[in-house]
């Protein structure tokens, strides 16, 4: 995933609440609610729908994201794949940051349509 634009490196070293999970632990499910995303601090978490790999996360980058766009339930599985810490993001910071930073939302925009271009690469012709 391309960080070039926004480091989110940089928020998640700016706020000390972290969640440590072990590695094969479940981080969210698809189906719950969701009020936060996060931000990989250390380890990996895979993003998983079924027994699909969708993809890895390292430090960095972010997951969970459209629940807080869409209010929708979680539409797949985040698993520790390593020992892992996330930083989360809630509803508020989250509203504040996209307001306040366009940049940020500019990122976000980035990391979706790479998410979006990948899956469609993957359906078959």
């Amino acid at each position: 995933m391309d960080k070039a634009f926004i480091d989110f490196t940089l928020l998640a070293r700016a706020t000390e609440e972290t969640r440590t999970f072990k590695a094969g632990e479940y981080i969210f499910r698809a189906g719950d609610e969701g009020h936060e995303f996060y931000v990989v601090r250390a380890g990996k978490a895979a993003v998983r729908l079924g027994n699909r790999t969708l993809e890895v996360l390292g430090e960095g980058e972010i997951f969970g994201e459209m629940a807080l766009i869409d209010s929708a339930p979680r539409s797949a599985d985040v698993i520790a794949e390593t020992d892992c810490v996330v930083v989360p993001v809630g509803e508020k910071q989250f509203l504040f940051m996209t307001s306040e930073a366009p940049y940020f939302a500019l990122s976000l925009m980035r990391v979706l349509v790479q998410r979006l271009r990948h899956a469609n690469q993957a359906l078959p012709n």
